[in-house]
């Protein structure tokens, strides 16, 4: 081999050496869930919440994990039962409509797909028959609040041999849904769905990492 073609291959083998060495796989890459941000108010009437989440479509426990959209979607409690039929909308925005009661939950819903989520506080205005008021609603996140990415991150490390076993051929077989929760405090839910739609369900601390609850799949 001539010498000028040896200094010339050196570097790109190191370059190839190093990539293969560093690359770490990107887990992120089979999401088909993300609920990033929870954005709550409430009044002596009732309490509204704001989830933004990127949701694939087609929905399905199938493993696959397909292109997202950008969703807002909002629930409402009333609690005087007689308030009536309401509209929400994002003050300064045209995002919003007519809400739809849910009587299993006992809540009123809305859903659209939403261009940008907002940070830190979002104004939602309410209305009803005979009345409408504006509300601050602000992020359940604080600084310590791990990122929806973050979160994947910790339940991957904590599930190296099972999502071991679902990877074939160097390409994770699966989906993740990763789900922001309030209850007092933060939590993430992590989905590990297989594509026989059989999921591992864990419950971390949105600050800690911890693994507070595991459910095996069934």
């Amino acid at each position: 081999m001539k010498k000028g073609y040896l200094v010339f291959l050196i570097p790109v083998f190191a370059a190839l050496a190093l990539s293969a060495c560093g690359k770490k796989y990107d887990y992120s890459a089979h999401l088909s869930e993300i609920k990033r941000d929870i954005f709550s108010a409430s009044t002596e009437d009732f309490s509204v919440t704001l989830s933004c989440i990127s949701r694939e479509h087609p929905y399905a426990s199938d493993g696959i994990a397909c292109p997202r959209s950008e969703i807002g979607e909002v629930t409402l409690v009333s609690k005087k039962k007689e308030a009536g039929d309401f509209s929400v909308f994002v003050a300064g925005t045209e995002w919003g409509g007519e809400m739809s009661f849910r009587s299993v939950q006992d809540d009123w819903f809305y859903s659209e797909s939403m261009p940008s989520f907002p940070e830190g506080s979002v104004t939602i205005r309410v209305e009803w028959s005979g009345g409408s008021c504006e509300l601050e609603a602000t992020s359940v996140k604080n600084e310590g609040t791990m990122s929806a990415e973050e979160a994947l991150e910790t339940a991957v490390a904590h599930e190296k041999e099972y999502i071991g076993r679902l990877m074939q051929n160097g390409t994770f077989q699966g989906e993740f849904r990763v789900r922001l929760l309030r209850r007092d405090v933060n939590y993430y839910y992590v989905g590990i769905v297989s594509k026989d739609g059989r999921t591992l369900s864990l419950l971390l601390g949105a600050e800690s990492g911890e693994v507070l609850a595991r459910r095996e799949p069934v």
